[in-house]
């Protein structure tokens, strides 16, 4: 069987579709999965051993000049890829109106996705030949489950699903033990204070550990040498690619992370992590695996501490660290 998956993005949605396709090689024996996703995650779908193909798609940069997209057969070149292949099913996992239009109605072979009460734009279930209900109020990774399975005519397996791309990274045992530190994410509100990672790292050097910061943009690479300024056991680490920042977090004993895209990714290679949540709620998304635990800031006691931005107050270092510490191994010696 071959089937096209649906999944542009962001990284977080496109990290939680991989347990649904494991659950499918799983129980239909044979499948093979091309997949369409945006082409700054191209390399997530490539780690799972059913994807054969990743097809890239920009419709976010495609919607900024379209024309442009026309006229230079871009486009063409897209659609082109995307119908050279019959498929046995194609499964949009996005449940939006652009990737029903523009990529589901124009690949080949019978169209699922969520019906009309089960999308997040109700319009995109007009754009299927099998609408599919499966209920809300569900995390998102179990969601796309129940309609892969749906969709190709098996029940879902009973536990947690598997994101099945931790064989993708062997971790590479290391001198010193460390932990990773994802600090960056996409709006000021959403960031743990600078005063409490200088907190949390000076407590984790204490007890024997290695930091390693990684960072996405010059704003982050400022922040994560700033904080790495209090010791030398903080390492700043180079620009990396998706698959080399995946590395690293595979090679670490736990991580702390704010509401990042990343952090699904710890999750998805199975390292402890503990989710820093301030205006935002982990709800129906946040960390899905074992040893992930999600911290909202408004569940601790207030606190007389200025901090910037006021939201994390309640959510102290010693918490943080408390946290990490009951999912975490100590390092040997410590």
């Amino acid at each position: 069987m071959k089937v096209l998956v649906v999944k542009t993005s962001s990284m977080g949605d496109v990290i939680h579709t991989l347990p649904a396709l494991t659950d499918a090689t799983r129980a239909v024996p044979g499948i093979r999965c091309d997949w369409v996703v945006e082409e700054g995650f191209a390399e997530v779908p490539a780690w799972h051993p059913a994807v054969d193909r990743v097809i890239s798609v920009a419709l976010r940069r495609w919607r900024k000049s379209p024309l442009q997209t026309i006229r230079s057969g871009e486009w063409k070149r897209f659609r082109d890829v995307l119908r050279a292949t019959e498929y046995d099913a194609v499964i949009d996992a996005q449940g939006l109106l652009k990737s029903a239009v523009l990529v589901t109605r124009t690949a080949r072979g019978p169209k699922f996705g969520l019906d009309r009460a089960s999308a997040r734009e109700p319009l995109a279930a007009r754009f299927y030949d099998r609408p599919l209900a499966v209920a809300k109020g569900q995390h998102a990774v179990e969601r796309v489950r129940q309609l892969f399975a749906q969709a190709l005519g098996y029940d879902v397996p009973e536990g947690m699903g598997s994101y099945g791309i931790a064989g993708h990274f062997a971790a590479k045992p290391e001198v010193t033990p460390s932990l990773v530190f994802l600090h960056g994410t996409t709006r000021h509100e959403k960031h743990w204070p600078e005063d409490y990672w200088q907190e949390l790292i000076v407590t984790a050097i204490s007890e024997g550990w290695q930091i390693k910061m990684p960072w996405g943009n010059e704003a982050e690479r400022a922040r994560a040498e700033r904080l790495a300024m209090s010791s030398p056991s903080v390492e700043v680490l180079p620009r990396l690619r998706l698959g080399e920042v995946a590395q690293v977090l595979a090679d670490a004993a736990g991580v702390v992370s704010v509401d990042t895209g990343l952090s699904h990714l710890a999750a998805a290679l199975g390292r402890p992590n503990v989710v820093l949540f301030g205006p935002t709620e982990p709800g129906l998304v946040g960390g899905y695996g074992e040893r992930q635990i999600c911290l909202k800031a408004a569940h601790f006691p207030s606190v007389e501490r200025g901090t910037d931005p006021a939201v994390f107050a309640p959510l102290t270092p010693d918490i943080v660290w408390s946290h990490l510490r009951a999912i975490v191994e100590r390092p040997k010696g410590s």
